[in-house]
């Protein structure tokens, strides 16, 4: 059976969160305008079915919610995808998992830190990149040691201010495809440019799916939420469901107003970051562009909150399990958040920003390798379901569809996504798996050896 959520003592969460908190925690991590900084290459790579692409993102993601809304039924505490391999695949399962998810919950907050160093900077390049980038951790991880419901508190209004520039992309994107008309046709970000090719929008998705990456993180707050389970499992499904209309939408108007063609983009690849940006520019102005650039300062940084929060209850969750060291289980008798675990996470993560920020290539260096962590523990999310409802029998009543069929289309699809990333981002996942895999058998050493008895003991209790 899953393991009992602890009532008291140093391992108890406090149940505050409402299931607005917990769809505010996923929307910020993912970011409301995630496919901003990836649309030129998504656009070019699709032929111009840049909208389809994130219609088929989507529904292919939605085969991981699903997952993670029938584990977080089956265990609701914190941890996530930890927690989840962990009841339905084993000990040593369970820790690969959560060591993988660390990957994408330490790096991830570093490169959305890093992109605010980078915004602000712009603003006010008297002030270095990296000053910009470190005092984004230190205000988000005050704000986030100050309590569950502060930082939920704070992230709604950053996601609502989001919220409101791209209803302001919106209007001002329909008032000009009002009055100038679009420069594609209106069906061509749904059917793409010169044809369809499936084999083009597919390429594009394996990259689309990186977009969602931080919906999951919802996962981690199950012990703080406020009406148990089921409540995180439609907050884990409506934040997707939102994220993929406001995706879908963004990228659809701006394919309309573009003014390079997927071909144009394809042939210069230097104009593929700023593409979106280029479209804002000629539709709308300057002004438009601005705002857009300084939400995504803010909105970064807040992402990053999000962040740091799942990756704090991550390790919070493996070290009350005696899977890493006992302190970064301890729980603020005040705040009521686990402390020591954020603390150690915003460590790692100010390491990792401000070494980036330092460096020319260091965003490249970082991108290329937070993905393939969280893609291995979502592979391990949908065994996860098999195991538990399957093989370890702990679910009840089979459902075929539920439990085999729709877990085992996610992990094709998973597993064709870290097929297609870069060989630098597949390298440093199979480094950092090597590691798990070399602290596991370490770790399983050291209990064999303690639970052993003592060969002479056991020869003199013989005589």
């Amino acid at each position: 059976m899953p393991p009992p959520v602890p009532t008291d003592g140093d391992g108890t969460l406090r149940r505050t969160l409402t299931f607005r908190d917990l769809v505010v925690y996923g929307l910020l991590f993912i970011a409301p305008m995630a496919p901003v900084g990836v649309f030129g290459t998504l656009d070019a790579r699709s032929h111009g079915a840049v909208a389809l692409v994130y219609v088929v993102a989507t529904a292919a993601m939605a085969l991981t919610a699903f997952s993670y809304a029938q584990m977080v039924r089956v265990a609701p505490r914190a941890g996530s995808v930890y927690t989840y391999a962990r009841v339905g695949l084993g000990e040593g399962a369970g820790f690969v998992a959560g060591w993988m998810a660390m990957l994408d919950y330490l790096l991830i907050p570093a490169v959305a830190y890093l992109f605010s160093g980078i915004a602000m900077h712009a603003l006010v390049p008297a002030v270095p990149q990296w000053v910009w980038t470190a005092l984004a951790v230190v205000v988000t991880t005050g704000l986030n040691l100050s309590g569950v419901r502060a930082a939920a508190l704070a992230g709604f209004l950053v996601l609502a201010m989001e919220i409101a520039v791209l209803a302001a992309f919106v209007v001002a994107a329909s008032v000009a495809l009002a009055q100038d008309g679009p420069h594609r046709g209106w069906l061509s970000p749904l059917t793409g440019e010169g044809g369809f090719e499936t084999a083009a929008v597919l390429g594009a998705v394996s990259v689309a799916v990186l977009s969602y990456l931080g919906f999951d993180a919802i996962a981690s707050f199950a012990e703080e939420a406020a009406g148990g389970s089921e409540k995180v499992a439609r907050a884990v499904i409506t934040c997707l469901a939102a994220a993929g209309v406001l995706f879908v939408l963004q990228t659809y108007l701006a394919a309309l107003l573009a003014p390079m063609s997927p071909t144009d983009l394809a042939a210069n690849p230097s104009t593929q970051g700023a593409a979106f940006y280029e479209t804002v520019d000629a539709a709308t102005g300057a002004w438009m562009h601005d705002l857009v650039a300084a939400s995504k300062a803010i909105g970064a940084a807040f992402a990053a909150l999000a962040g740091q929060a799942a990756a704090g209850r991550l390790l919070f969750a493996m070290a009350r399990d005696r899977r890493l060291p006992a302190l970064l289980s301890k729980v603020d008798p005040g705040s009521g958040v686990p402390r020591p675990a954020l603390l150690a996470s915003a460590s790692v993560t100010l390491l990792a920003a401000v070494w980036a920020a330092r460096r020319d290539d260091g965003l490249d260096r970082l991108v290329s390798v937070v993905d393939v962590g969280a893609l291995t523990a979502f592979a391990l999310l949908h065994a996860s379901v098999i195991g538990w409802f399957c093989v370890r029998g702990g679910g009840g009543r089979i459902s075929p569809a539920r439990h085999v069929l729709i877990p085992l289309l996610g992990l094709a699809v998973v597993t064709a996504v870290i097929a297609e990333a870069a060989w630098t981002a597949q390298l440093a996942g199979a480094v950092w798996l090597a590691a798990a895999l070399t602290y596991l058998t370490t770790q399983h050493a050291r209990r064999h050896r303690r639970d052993t008895p003592d060969d002479r003991q056991e020869s003199s209790g013989h005589r």
